[in-house]
C-alpha cells in the first residue's frame, strides 16, 4: 500500500504543478480541472495512508474547484 501511495503522491504533485502552470497562463478551465484532479489524487493517497487531514483538505479543495467550474460554465 505504501508503495502505491508513494507513486500516487508524485503523480498528484506533478498534476498540481502542471495545473498551477496552466492556471497561471489563464487557460480556463483546464488549469482548475488539473488542480482539482491533483487534489483528488492526493485525497486517494490520504485514504491509502489513513491520513484524515489529507483526505479532508483535498476533498474540500477539489469539491470547491469543481463546483466553481460548474457555476462558471453554466
Amino acid at each position: 500500500m505504501r508503495e502505491r501511495g508513494n507513486i500516487l503522491k508524485w503523480i498528484g504533485t506533478s498534476v498540481l504543478i502542471l495545473g498551477t502552470g496552466i492556471n497561471s497562463l489563464g487557460i480556463y478551465p483546464l488549469g482548475p480541472i488539473l488542480l482539482g484532479l491533483g487534489g483528488l489524487i492526493w485525497m486517494m493517497v490520504g485514504i491509502l495512508w489513513k491520513e484524515n487531514s489529507l483526505i479532508v483538505t483535498n476533498l474540500v479543495l477539489s469539491l470547491v474547484t469543481f463546483i466553481g467550474i460548474t457555476i462558471t460554465l453554466i
